[in-house]
């Protein structure tokens, strides 16, 4: 049984939004010019490029995975090891753009992510991420179960 954990957008917010625009133009320019599908591929590139994780529980693997172009997924699956331990770590990712050159526009993501931690508590890689502290408590127990592995 293989899990798949989305996590965030590769190019973050600005990025998917500009991604659309430059797919959509890509797309009109097309009936102009022939560099309007290249522009549109790099549109799609950026628009749904993310990251996840998938979880092989029955073969005891993890894999940390960036999706090109959303279904396209590039990683390496970890064995996962008895020593190894999973942890929940408050994230905060804060984006900054700029309107009219001055203006600054701040978007900030707040929330809380399962880890999958080394035998001398180094993180490897993000596993999930919840909203809340209260939903991200049970499965950090269900995944500390299924995967045989500690709790830090």
């Amino acid at each position: 049984m293989v899990i798949k954990n989305r996590l965030d957008t590769t190019f973050g917010p600005f990025g998917s939004s500009t991604g659309f625009f430059m797919l959509i133009g890509g797309v009109i320019m097309t009936y102009y010019s022939l560099i309007g599908p290249v522009i549109a591929i790099i549109g799609a590139f950026v628009l749904f490029t993310s990251s996840s994780t998938f979880i092989d529980a029955d073969n005891k693997r993890i894999k940390h995975s960036d999706n090109l172009f959303g279904f396209i997924p590039i990683g390496k699956w970890i064995d996962i090891k008895s020593d190894m331990r999973i942890g929940l770590k408050k994230s905060h990712k804060g984006y900054r753009a700029y309107i009219r050159g001055t203006q600054p526009i701040g978007i900030h993501n707040k929330d809380i992510k399962i880890y999958l931690y080394s035998p001398d508590n180094k993180t490897i890689m993000p596993i999930k991420k919840f909203d809340s502290y209260a939903s991200s408590q049970g499965q950090l127990d269900r995944l500390s179960a299924l995967l045989g592995i500690d709790i830090i």
